[in-house]
């Protein structure tokens, strides 16, 4: 899929070259950022190519208005049966229907994917090289859901037949307007279908009045028609729906009797109706979609990591994430480094830096930043670690140091114990030290300072130890941590 730098998926409403509904948005898919390289590839934005063991199908949708659907299929290792996850896609309005993408970069597929499912990712009619064309139904909201719904249904009913498939374990889920179909297939009743899983989803026709009420009116209509448990995720800066309109959709819903569960999760990013186009979203609903697989029987537990970013450490206290003092290596590269360090600071989340003794890489977006930050790292420098991830440092040295104490100022010469005029000369120098450094002291009066490098803590106490005896640290990189 091509991306446009800089550039992000427009979710509006308008019409589209003579298409009657104009659906909402896709997922967002946003560029993947660098601070030495740029990597726009699909491969930016997905697990390994050869994980995923992609298919690509044309198969037939509903029978009484038959068409051909394209369809994207993932499937873990191995042969199977895997339980089915059908995952539908929304629509942008940046392009005309037939000229979008296929749908096949999502972290809900993956997410998938690491619970054991095969995915199956059907494009709507007339997206995408699907064939037909979505009709005309005004603000009947459910009469468009429905027939997006029954193409569902012949999707799932082909891949039933696959000895791959497990039939019997089937979660459908949704984007946006295939959130909104998602739900709609409920009213359908198709065997094997365990749970509803809806992101942001609804729809807004553009030859409706008043398209928010026409949709809260049709979600208490499929509340009376659907039995199958349903999840909703939303958040509180929605772009395309505004809070009150999915609370009052909720509701409806489930006053006509549907069981579901609503997740509100508050803010997320620019814009929440995104939540699906950003790694940095995947703690607010996973842990919640595991909960609700477990509670209707479908498989929930984490078999494939690989199919997900890596997870990032904890924060550990190391410094402030705006301290450009207390950056480790990066002085050393001069007002480059800062530089890299400051623009990354301004990229939205996930985000992720690594540093190296002699360079640094940073990517924000996309699949895994952690990966590719630490990948972009080691192509320019050797010992490169994770500095920080989103907007946490997570920074470790090698050696763990005491914590700092408040036995003197880190410029305060005179307060160091131990040493001769000899000693203390040494000491202005580490002040003068690119980090990570470290100085230490012995009773005899023996030091020894270290700077950069890819443990100098080590290496200092090393170096004095083989000299002296009871070799202690009195400072590393800004901080004074002796302990009298």
């Amino acid at each position: 899929m091509r991306m446009v730098r800089g550039k992000k998926a427009l979710n509006v409403l308008r019409l589209n070259r003579g298409f009657p509904l104009i659906l909402l948005c896709m997922l967002l898919l946003a560029a993947a950022q660098v601070s030495f390289a740029d990597d726009d590839s699909d491969a930016a934005k997905a697990p390994d190519a050869a994980l995923l063991h992609e298919r690509i199908l044309r198969v037939a949708g509903d029978r009484a208005d038959p068409v051909t659907l394209v369809m994207t299929v993932y499937t873990p290792d191995g042969p199977g049966p895997f339980p089915l996850a059908v995952m539908n896609h929304g629509s942008t309005s940046a392009m005309p229907p037939a000229e979008q993408p296929r749908y096949h970069l999502t972290f809900s597929a993956y997410y998938f994917l690491s619970r054991g499912y095969a995915v199956a990712l059907p494009m709507m009619r007339g997206y995408a090289g699907s064939g037909g064309h979505l009709s005309r139904h005004g603000c009947d909201d459910v009469a468009t859901g429905l027939e997006a719904a029954k193409d569902i249904r012949a999707v799932i009913d082909y891949m039933k037949q696959q000895p791959y498939i497990d039939g019997s374990q089937i979660v459908v889920a949704g984007q946006s307007f295939g959130g909104w179909n998602t739900l709609s297939l409920g009213a359908l009743n198709v065997p094997g279908v365990k749970g509803l899983v809806s992101f942001a989803g609804g729809m807004k026709a553009s030859d409706c009045g008043d398209p928010d009420d026409a949709l809260i009116k049709a979600a208490g209509t499929l509340g009376s028609r659907v039995s199958i448990p349903s999840i909703w995720f939303f958040g509180d800066n929605d772009a395309i729906f505004a809070t009150p309109v999915w609370h009052a959709m909720y509701e409806h819903y489930t006053a006509e009797g549907a069981p579901a569960e609503l997740v509100a999760y508050g803010r997320f990013g620019s814009n929440s109706h995104n939540l699906l186009g950003s790694g940095g979203g995947l703690s607010l609903w996973v842990p919640k979609l595991d909960a609700f697989l477990g509670r209707v029987g479908l498989p929930n537990t984490l078999i494939h990591p690989e199919y997900l970013p890596t997870p990032s450490p904890s924060p550990s206290g190391y410094a402030a994430l705006d301290d450009l003092q207390a950056l480790p290596y990066v002085n050393a590269f001069g007002d480059k480094g800062l530089a890299v360090y400051r623009k990354f600071l301004t990229k939205p989340l996930p985000r992720a830096v690594a540093i190296g003794i002699r360079g640094m890489g940073d990517a924000s977006e996309g699949f895994d930043p952690i990966a590719r930050a630490m990948k972009l790292c080691e192509q320019s420098s050797p010992g490169c670690r994770l500095y920080a991830v989103d907007n946490q440092v997570v920074w470790v040295r090698p050696t763990p140091v005491p914590t700092p104490t408040n036995f003197a100022a880190l410029t305060d010469e005179s307060a160091v114990p131990y040493l001769n005029a000899q000693g203390r000369v040494g000491y202005e120098k580490f002040l003068l030290m690119n980090r990570p450094r470290a100085f230490v002291v012995a009773p005899d009066g023996g030091w020894d300072a270290a700077s950069m490098g890819l443990d100098p803590v080590a290496v200092a106490l090393a170096r004095c130890s083989a000299r002296h005896h009871d070799c202690r640290l009195y400072a590393v990189d800004g901080d004074v941590v002796w302990q009298h």
